[in-house]
């Protein structure tokens, strides 16, 4: 039970109203024997005033008015005479004296919280004003124990009154939280499951009708959520349909342009004019198609393989990418640059690292001879402490805008034309599944520069 909202609101509720109920008790007792000893203290000069009509009393009248009054002496100045009104015999020794004249409230507690942790088995001095101005003080000595038990007596009341208070009190509160608070949010919380068993169902979405504003708020923020979600899940699905269908339209493409290609591929042998001077672009634009085809069913898949990751050198690797693109770079078009450091030692799955330095190579060597003018390809690396950087930077005209808002999203992020926009998807993929980033670091007029991180440090394994 103390595990639920309600169950902890009774019980603090419950030490709350005892905590409060014991400040009031506290002053309220020591007030109760500041009255229980004023009321000894008229009574006795009510018994003083039989002496004032007599000059004598008899011992008999005497003990019946000091037992009634519930004193043993009392002493009444009056006119600076201090006269011993009323007499009987002591047990004892007088143990403490009070006096009730201008007390400070801190003194009664003190005193009230005294008599109560005391046994009771005293004689105590009580002085006091008289009322109605009957004299300068009046004097009583008495015994504790009764005064005892009366406060013992009218604690046990309060005691009980307070348990009956708190019980009565933290049962509402518990009602009240119950039906204002626990209820809504297990109506909020049965609707989250709910709508977690079929989120695409847009019937299971909430519909804010709490009336606290609170509550009201949390559901329509709620609403908001599960209104974005299912859409997000509906178009989510959807594309997956879509993507399974262009998976499927782009195996079968392909086969039918790898035929073309081998058709295409003997057009060049032709010694028709025509044929040699259309055979190249044909080619050209089978290959390109036959390229988005094999991308399409790349990026399709569900996900890259996890890197295989061991220690080599990158100069080889680099000198294998550089190589790769001369063979297709007319002679004198584009410089393709190595400046790697000799010796330079890196840690990654030499694969996936030769498909991105070679998507990043393709593409900066494209964008040069779009333009038509002559440039420069470098690939280059430095070392640092935590991280082995890779730089791949060119001549070109740089980036256009609309390619640098979605550079590494799928499908548009293309710059040339035709291209697909899965090139650089791809190869961030690959770079993130290193546990490294792939950046734009540069890009203006001047050319281009992409960066790869790839972190020094071994993946913590898992405990």
């Amino acid at each position: 039970m103390f595990n639920t909202l309600s169950g902890r609101f009774l019980a603090l509720t419950t030490v709350f109203v005892m905590l409060a109920e014991v400040l009031i008790f506290v002053p309220s007792v020591a007030r109760f024997r500041q009255d229980y000893l004023q009321l000894r203290l008229e009574r006795a000069q009510i018994a003083s005033l039989a002496l004032l009509a007599s000059d004598t009393l008899d011992a008999d009248l005497e003990a019946e008015l000091l037992e009634n009054a519930g004193v043993y002496n009392v002493v009444l100045r009056r006119d600076e005479v201090r006269q011993l009104a009323l007499s009987s015999p002591l047990p004892e020794p007088i143990h403490a004296t009070y006096d009730l004249r201008e007390v400070p409230a801190l003194t009664l507690i003190r005193d009230a919280l005294g008599t109560l942790t005391g046994t009771g088995e005293r004689i105590i001095r009580v002085i006091g004003d008289p009322v109605q101005q009957g004299g300068l003080l009046i004097e009583v000595t008495m015994d504790e124990a009764p005064l005892r038990a009366e406060m013992l007596d009218y604690g046990l009341r309060i005691l009980i009154l307070s348990a009956v208070i708190s019980v009565v009190t933290a049962a509402l509160l518990f009602a009240a939280v119950q039906a204002f608070l626990v209820l809504p949010i297990k109506r909020v919380v049965g609707q989250i499951q709910s709508y977690a068993d079929a989120p695409e169902d847009a019937r299971r979405i909430i519909s804010p009708r709490a009336s606290l504003r609170e509550l009201r708020e949390a559901e329509t923020a709620l609403q908001a959520m599960e209104t974005q979600l299912t859409s997000a899940l509906r178009q989510k699905d959807r594309l997956a349909q879509l993507g399974s269908g262009v998976a499927k339209v782009s195996h079968d493409l392909r086969n039918i342009l790898t035929s073309a290609q081998l058709f295409a591929d003997r057009l060049e042998g032709s010694e028709d004019p025509l044929v040699k001077r259309m055979a190249p672009k044909l080619v050209g634009s089978i290959t390109r198609a036959v390229n988005l085809c094999e991308s399409t069913l790349a990026f399709g898949r569900a996900e890259e393989p996890p890197p295989q990751l061991a220690r080599f050198e990158l100069a080889p690797l680099v000198a294998e990418v550089i190589e790769a693109e001369r063979l297709a770079t007319p002679e004198g078009e584009v410089a393709l640059v190595e400046e790697i450091p000799a010796g330079f030692v890196l840690r990654a799955d030499s694969e996936q690292l030769f498909r991105v330095l070679s998507n990043l190579v393709r593409n900066a060597r494209q964008a040069i001879t779009a333009t038509g003018n002559t440039g420069r390809v470098t690939v280059s690396a430095r070392e640092e402490d935590e991280e082995w950087w890779i730089f791949v930077t060119d001549t070109g005209p740089g980036l256009p805008p609309r390619a640098r808002e979605h550079l590494f999203l799928a499908f548009r992020g293309g710059v040339a034309k035709g291209g697909s926009g899965l090139g650089l998807a791809i190869a961030a993929e690959l770079v993130r599944g290193h546990g490294g980033r792939l950046e734009l670091t540069r890009s203006d007029e001047t050319g281009t520069e992409f960066a790869i991180c790839l972190p020094r440090s071994a993946p913590a394994s898992p405990a």
